[in-house]
């Protein structure tokens, strides 16, 4: 969700800015700009849509060595060129970038810009406006811009030009993730290190209200204060080539095709060197000590939390709830006496998640964060972290991020659960070898799948999804998937569920896509099937080789009964992405959505 780079050096920075833009282009937007600045100031260019658009509107002749470039999510105002950034104070002197939401931005325009004439509906707007306000009071640039910080509510990530310095561009965060990025005689500014991987690997931490002040010789890192601070680089651990699409037409078919690779990548990354698998000791002493585990997240990650809960209460003999982050960090339940929480996120910047562990942290408990990005807010706050080890997920539908999710939720469960002695009856080293090979088959039945999409999604307005127990929660995620690429209206019900109500919405040809991979519950699953299609339902079974029927439109290779959720789901990936597909959508980056969601 939005996206900021910059750049102060000696070279051009317009191509710099654009292709960083355009390495930002998962996380969604609906319009995107740069301001660059030379000896004749700063001059904007900003359009709505697509970076190749702004690209043929960004005039060639202008050099600037000075600049910063914006991709907007919309949250304040509609997509437009006007609400597009960057945005500019009255007087043209400040132009600004900012990612996140000002939650007090209508009380400052009120109160203390009364008399300034807004030219967007942004909140972004007021804090250019604001900062101009202060300098005009008699204060220098950088006091303003921390008096102007001081006064705002909510989240931030800015970078600001001012057309009478060339010099310097100043960068400020709270809540909102925000880099920079340190070279020879150059410096950078990044929401995401992948927009600058192009120049440098060598990126400095930001925390929540500080400061920056960044030439291409010197980064300086402030409190709101004025208090400088030390901080080393790390050095992103990206390979640049792992966000190409290479071959692929689309970044979600690459992912999907990379889920056996990283799930060998994941036993090996958690193998000792007697090939058991392990974690971290305290991790597992922080798990066996808490009597009840709270997994909170949003969207894909929620629905691997249902699955998560499942391993965790089937292996480790915890008990386990999962909650939606959104709803948790306003509505807290009753918690147990030894809380453990868990937070899942692909990139380790959820706002919501993030609400919930700054209100946990507060309150003494312990915190585990399972992310796919190591540095990221989520990882820094809590207590521990468990990596991925996914590589960098580019589609904004979540594919090879969820199946990574489930196969470390495994290994927790499955580590913990020996380490009290349990008795975990099966290899889960084997099992997982076995769940990549089983993979690596689905990725390679991809003309089937786009046969069941054109047979069952082809023309449709709506799908349901239907499984029972463990084949539910995969169930979710397969109509979350539809729903987000194809923009098909696509729900997921426990088989049980329809009767009560959601079966009065079957009409003739309705496609109800059944999951039945359990053995306990394969025929109630398949009576389920039977309730619908002797309504018009147009039924579409996946069933687990050996639960398998006449009738059943593809049947999944065999794997471990609780690790069905890693190879079932690939089969509803390839369908959704066969039916966006064939609907001409923008598999990539569907309408409306972001890849990382960095406001509340």
């Amino acid at each position: 969700m939005c996206g900021i780079v910059g750049y102060i050096g000696n070279q051009d920075a317009k191509e710099i800015l654009l292709k960083g833009l355009e390495k930002l282009e998962y996380r969604g937007y609906d319009s995107a700009g740069i301001a660059v600045q030379n000896d004749n100031g700063v001059t904007v260019f900003k359009e709505k849509g697509r970076i190749a658009d702004l690209r043929e509107h960004v005039d060639t002749d202008v050099l600037a060595t000075t600049g910063i470039g914006h991709t907007r999510w919309a949250t304040h105002g509609v997509p437009s060129k006007v609400n597009a950034h960057p945005h500019q104070s009255t007087s043209s002197r400040f132009t600004i970038v900012h990612n996140g939401v000002i939650e007090n931005y209508s009380m400052i325009k009120r109160e203390e810009l009364s008399d300034v004439s807004f030219v967007s509906e942004t909140d972004t707007e007021v804090i250019v406006q604001l900062i101009e306000k202060r300098v005009n009071e008699g204060n220098s640039v950088e006091a303003s811009f921390r008096l102007a910080l001081k006064s705002l509510k909510g989240s931030y990530a800015i970078a600001l030009l001012d057309n009478q310095n060339e010099e310097v561009i100043y960068v400020a965060k709270n809540k909102s993730p925000l880099l920079v990025g340190l070279g020879e005689s150059f410096n950078v500014v990044a929401s995401d290190a992948m927009a600058m991987l192009q120049v440098t690997d060598q990126f400095v931490e930001l925390m929540d209200k500080e400061i920056v002040i960044v030439t291409k010789e010197n980064v300086t890192i402030k409190t709101l204060e004025g208090e400088v601070i030390e901080r080393a680089p790390y050095t992103a651990e990206l390979d640049a080539s792992d966000i190409e699409k290479g071959t692929y037409p689309h970044y979600m078919l690459k992912e999907i095709d990379e889920q056996p690779l990283v799930t060998r990548k994941i036993i090996q990354a958690y193998q000792d060197i007697n090939g058991d698998l392990t974690i971290d000791s305290d991790i597992v002493r922080t798990v066996n000590d808490a009597d009840r585990i709270y997994i909170v997240a949003c969207g894909t990650s929620y629905h691997a939390g249902l699955v998560g809960k499942q391993f965790i209460e089937t292996m480790a003999k915890k008990p386990v709830e999962v909650h939606v982050a959104s709803e948790f960090s306003y509505n807290m339940p009753l918690l147990s006496e030894k809380p453990l929480f868990i937070f899942i996120s692909q990139s380790g910047e959820t706002a919501d998640s993030r609400a919930v562990l700054v209100q946990v942290k507060e309150m003494g408990h312990k915190a585990i964060t399972i992310t796919n990005v190591p540095g990221s807010t989520l990882s820094r706050e809590a207590d521990y972290t468990l990596l991925l080890h996914a590589g960098p997920e580019i589609a904004v539908a979540s594919t090879k991020a969820y199946t990574a999710q489930l196969a470390v939720l495994a290994i927790l469960a499955n580590v913990t659960a020996k380490a009290t002695g349990k008795d975990v009856n099966f290899d889960l080293v084997q099992e997982l070898g076995i769940v990549a090979n089983a993979m690596e088959v689905l990725c390679d039945a991809k003309e089937e799948m786009e046969e069941l999409a054109r047979n069952y999604l082809a023309t449709t307005r709506n799908c349901f999804f239907i499984g029972r127990g463990i084949d539910f929660y995969v169930g979710l995620e397969g109509a979350l998937k539809l729903k987000e690429i194809s923009y098909i209206q696509a729900e997921g019900f426990a088989g049980g569920e329809l009767k009560h109500g959601t079966i009065a919405l079957i009409e003739d040809g309705t496609p109800v896509i059944a999951l039945a991979t359990q053995e306990s519950v394969n025929l109630s699953i398949r009576g389920n099937v039977k309730e619908v299609a002797a309504r018009g339902a147009n039924p579409c079974i996946i069933s687990m080789k050996g639960l398998e029927e006449e009738e059943d439109a593809f049947v999944l290779p065999e794997v471990h009964s609780l690790l069905t959720p890693l190879i079932s789901v690939i089969a509803l990936q390839l369908i959704s992405y066969y039916a966006a597909l064939h609907r001409d959508c923008d598999v990539d980056k569907p309408r409306n959505l972001a890849k990382s969601v960095t406001v509340e």
